[in-house]
């Protein structure tokens, strides 16, 4: 964990000196709070045998009886008398209430100091670690966001959300409690034992013991519980799995009557979850028990030991109470020092599944220096293979075609044939295992991602909608879209009539996915974002297959008009889409099988000549 300190900002650190400062603050007060209790205790002490002279022994008693305090005072100090019972008597003498409420006043003060400083410190704690994670929250998100497909696919969506969210809470939570107890339980305990030990051998020989016991018994603790701990997130990131499956298939579950296995699904990692919180919880509540049994064990033996060597002569109840409260400090000490090392372990956790994702290499990045580009709207394939990460298997397979500016090349094949992969390849999705893919006559590996994406206009097979507006999300590609361009983005989308058609128009809300549109209609806007962008190079990943016949015709025809000059790539399971195109590649197993016009591959190729027989007649298709 501690390697996610490297995010603390110089000000962290300036605070952090501060919270050290105004620890040792704190804890000087507490010991001096021991020592105006054992003043407040001596000062009652003497006032009591000052006005109850009966209560000293027969000879002392006789003497204040026969001549007073005052003159005992006097006599005293007029002649210089030393020892302990001069000294006694003397302060016996001189007592007085207001040696009470001074040494109360003083004590209130220090009390309210110590508990300034410690308010100060919560909140110092507070703050730096609010500020931490909210740092780590950005830096998984902007990392995450730079993730390829291949990333992602390792981690799970499940897990990385609970990365940004669950597992950043642990660390802040063990922060605050860390910053709190790393400066203070060492430095009371260290204090108070020093203290300790110049009061008495036996009293400090049973708090020794009850220390024993206490580390013993929390150590017993951890080696049952930190295992458990260790698995809780893996179990959380298995439980949001089966959420999310569940929230994001509701249709699917509901059409097939799988309401019941879905939920036993759910209450299997459910349960798997609960018993292991469980067993923490019940291992965790033996600790407050526990706690008081030691604290009042040690209270027992202190004061037992102390009363015995009161009637001894060997000390005074004063000497016992504050002993008794800087026993209380150090066991309370020991306490927060196990309590960091039961708390650290699951925060150490958290942290390591947080560095995975920091330190995760990415497979897509920037090159140091950008290559201009060269061409405008081209995309060229030379020799292209591909493979997916950690698989020997190719699913692309020596690929290589060029499409120049303002052409439609189309790509068609069976399912699992690699249309999607290879268009994929286009916007560095992906990148290429081997050959080269370029853009603009510059390989893509040799351009921004950014630079790359902001002349590609990409329209995803299934239809991609954000909450917000019809016009946020129109202009979701671009800045500073103008009204105009949007509404002429849905006009060539065939999006216009149905969006004025809404309670309010363009203005109108998008829930969360596009839930509240259709599966046609949220392809349409799908388009018309793509289209708002104005980019060189449109890549259609399937894009029509929402769309009725007529709806597709006709935004394929206000394409061509209004988008002539621009490049199009289009992966199509229709013959109906693709037979105007300037050139269709035909895949089959990841490999080119053919590449023409409509009426070439009719002649020359099998594979598309299949295809096109599977959904129009030989009549349609002019043979």
């Amino acid at each position: 964990m501690f390697k996610l300190y490297k995010k603390l900002r110089p000000v962290d650190w300036v605070l952090l000196a501060v919270l050290a400062g105004l620890t040792v603050l704190q804890v000087y007060c507490t010991m001096l709070l021991v020592d105006y209790i054992r003043d407040i205790i001596t000062a009652i002490t003497y006032l009591n045998y000052h006005n109850n002279p009966d209560l000293l022994s027969p000879e002392l008693s006789a003497m204040v009886a026969q001549h007073g305090w005052e003159y005992i005072a006097s006599y005293i100090i007029a002649n210089g008398t030393t020892g302990e019972q001069s000294e006694f008597l003397l302060a016996l003498a001189n007592a007085v209430p207001a040696d009470i409420l001074y040494s109360g006043g003083l004590m209130l003060l220090v009390a309210a100091g110590c508990a300034a400083a410690q308010t100060l410190v919560g909140v110092i704690a507070a703050y730096v670690a609010a500020g931490l994670s909210a740092r780590l929250r950005t830096s998984v998100y902007t990392k995450v966001d730079g993730f390829s497909v291949a990333e992602r696919d390792r981690f799970s969506t499940p897990s990385l959300i609970t990365r940004t969210t669950n597992d950043v809470q642990q660390v802040q939570m063990a922060n605050i409690l860390m910053l709190r107890m790393a400066f203070a339980a060492p430095i009371t305990a260290v204090w108070a034992i020093i203290k300790i030990q110049a009061t008495s051998t036996q009293l400090t020989l049973a708090t020794v013991g009850a220390v024993i016991v206490l580390v013993l018994f929390l150590s017993l603790l951890m080696v049952f519980v930190l295992p458990k701990f260790k698995i809780m997130q893996k179990l959380m990131d298995r439980l949001n799995g089966v959420s999310r499956e569940n929230l994001t298939g509701i249709r699917v579950i509901r059409a097939y009557n799988a309401e019941q296995y879905q939920m036993e699904k759910f209450e299997q990692s459910n349960e798997v979850i609960t018993k292991a919180q469980l067993f923490t919880g019940r291992m965790m509540s033996m600790m407050s028990p526990v706690m008081m049994l030691i604290m009042n064990g040690v209270a027992l033996a202190i004061y037992w030991l102390g009363a015995n060597l009161i009637n001894a002569g060997d000390t005074d109840y004063a000497t016992v109470t504050a002993f008794m409260q800087l026993a209380s400090q150090i066991i309370m000490a020991f306490m927060m020092l196990m309590m960091m090392f039961v708390l650290l372990p699951r925060a150490q956790v958290s942290a390591r599944r947080i560095n995975e994702v920091l330190d995760t290499p990415l497979s897509v990045k920037d090159p140091e220096t950008e290559t201009p580009l060269k061409e405008e709207g081209t995309v060229e394939f030379r020799n292209v293979s591909f493979g997916y990460p950690d698989s020997d298997e190719r699913v692309i397979h020596d690929v290589s075609f060029r499409a120049e500016k303002g052409e439609t090349v189309a790509f068609i094949g069976s399912t699992g044939s690699g249309k999607s992969t290879l268009i994929n390849l286009v916007p560095r999705f992906f990148d290429v295992t081997e050959g080269q893919v370029l853009v603009g006559g510059v390989d893509v590996r040799e351009l921004k991602q950014s630079t790359l994406r902001s002349i590609i206009g990409y329209v995803p097979q299934k239809g991609v909608l954000f909450s917000g507006t019809v016009r946020s999300n129109i202009s979701f590609g671009k800045d500073g879209i103008s009204e105009e361009n949007i509404v002429r983005a849905a006009e060539i989308a065939e999006a216009d009539e149905f969006i004025r058609n809404m309670e309010k128009g363009y203005d109108s809300e998008i829930s969360q996915g596009g839930k509240n549109v259709s599966g046609g209609q949220k392809q349409r806007l799908s388009i018309a974002r793509a289209v708002a962008v104005d980019p060189q190079i449109f890549i259609f990943d399937d894009s029509f297959s929402a769309l009725d016949y007529k709806t597709d015709k006709k935004v394929r025809e206000n394409l061509k008009t209004a988008a002539a000059g621009a490049t199009k790539l289009i992966v199509a399971q229709r013959i109906g889409t693709i037979m105007d195109a300037d050139k269709i590649i035909v895949l089959d197993k990841g490999k080119a099988v053919g590449a023409g016009t409509h009426r070439e591959l009719l002649e020359t190729c099998p594979v598309y000549r299949d295809i096109a027989l599977s959904q129009l007649s030989k009549e349609e298709l002019g043979l």
